[in-house]
């Protein structure tokens, strides 16, 4: 019996014949060591290469530069390895099992500085992968109670005078989850390091965990936010976006050393996931990416639960009317791939402001030497895209200013912190 093909049949389908078609077509008459868009001496010194993802939403781009034949196209024979936690993450990078991974933006610089026990390997930030679209979810009990980090501190200061801390998961903790949750705390008077237990979960390990209360609330990615709300056991109190409108979150990380001995594959890597990310950010292709990404040895979550915020749909799971965010996550527009150093600046003002570095890094040199700004640049004009004039900029977020000329001003500002007194 005849059947229609599904979108993702078609998709296979479309790319197996183009790449059949092309290969016959270009490959005519040329010599042997041609390798995607360029010959054997031109092209990536290593041609196979194992990607390192989360299951997370902002996997996305790795992902689709896979499936869509990109890192083929680019030189490049991929395997995307899924891996457990942030720590594996970092692991097998370290280790060169994985040769380029989704990394959360403080990660790179941990190991760079050696902190909170990573062992000393300098990374880089080739490109950014993502901004916006995470969350802070809080169990159902507090609904209705509250709306705030100032109505969570009635509850943490309770549980603390009890002397039984209320207790809040991230993913990592030099990570993008740890700086949402602490920043949000801390700006309803809450001090995450005295006031609650901090305790690190895996991303796909969260909603399991709330469900069996232990933990009070989560900062976590997409989609296990909505997860918490299709399964009833927590609502979104705040979005990431709320925060810092077009934070930076996931990067595409690899050691300094391999992009050192390799820089053709970095930039052939690079390449295809810029082209992922522009396919991705047409918002007509974004139900085919929930449907690819979904499967099993991506994320393994339903395509509906990831799908709503990924269109900017923001059902917050406590009875508000679902909100039409215009700062949803992004893959390529408004210079999500560009690695701002000032990026880099703002988060190691977050190490120190909460006594993860004793004393003022070396901003300026270690956000260079970590957000390669050069390195896209180079890779932008050869694909002929887009890059803003300046490697560092002025960001507003949710209760101040940050001139990351003034970084250590900034960072001994806070009311509320854990420096060394």
């Amino acid at each position: 019996m005849e059947r229609k093909m599904t979108r993702r049949e078609l998709l296979k389908a479309t790319v197996s014949t183009a790449a059949t078609v092309g290969a016959a077509t270009l490959f005519a008459g040329l010599p042997t060591k041609w390798l995607g868009t360029a010959y054997a001496d031109e092209g990536p010194e290593v041609t196979d290469m194992r990607f390192g993802i989360i299951a997370l939403t902002d996997c996305s781009s790795i992902v689709m530069a896979h499936e869509l034949g990109l890192f083929k196209k680019h030189g490049i024979k991929s395997v995307i390895s899924k891996e457990a936690s942030w720590a594996v993450i970092r692991d097998r990078l370290t280790l060169g099992e994985n040769h380029g991974t989704h990394m959360l933006t403080g990660m790179p610089y941990a190991s760079t500085m050696g902190l909170l026990g990573s062992p000393v390997k300098p990374m880089i930030i080739a490109m950014g992968l993502s901004k916006n679209g995470q969350g802070i979810t809080l169990q159902k009990k507090y609904m209705g109670k509250v709306k705030s980090a100032t109505d969570m501190k009635v509850f943490v200061d309770e549980a603390k005078a009890k002397g039984s801390p209320l207790t809040f998961a991230m993913t990592f903790p030099p990570g993008t989850h740890a700086m949402w949750m602490r920043y949000w705390l801390a700006s309803g008077g809450i001090n995450p390091d005295k006031d609650t237990t901090f305790i690190t979960v895996p991303p796909p390990q969260m909603v399991q965990n709330m469900k069996i209360g232990k933990m009070d609330g989560f900062c976590v990615g997409e989609p296990w936010n909505a997860r918490a709300i299709a399964d009833s056991i927590g609502y979104t109190v705040i979005t990431t976006q709320e925060i810092w409108p077009d934070h930076p979150e996931k990067v595409l990380a690899f050691t300094e050393e391999f992009a050192q001995k390799n820089p053709r594959s970095v930039k052939a890597a690079m390449k295809a996931v810029i082209e992922a990310s522009q396919y991705i950010d047409k918002m007509e292709n974004r139900e085919l990416v929930a449907e690819i990404v979904s499967q099993p040895q991506y994320i393994n979550c339903p395509k509906d639960i990831i799908l709503g915020r990924i269109q900017g749909k923001y059902d917050y799971g406590d009875g508000r009317p679902t909100v039409e965010d215009s700062h949803y996550m992004t893959f390529y527009d408004r210079f999500t791939n560009f690695p701002f150093q000032s990026y880099g600046v703002w988060w190691m003002t977050q190490f120190r402001r909460w006594g993860m570095v004793p004393s003022a890094p070396d901003y300026a040199g270690l956000s260079a030497r970590v957000h390669r700004t050069d390195l896209f640049r180079e890779v932008a004009g050869e694909m002929g895209i887009p890059v803003p004039d300046a490697d560092m900029r002025t960001e507003s977020l949710m209760g101040g200013v940050f001139d990351p000329a003034k970084p250590e001003e900034y960072a001994t500002g806070f009311a509320v912190n854990s420096l060394a007194s």
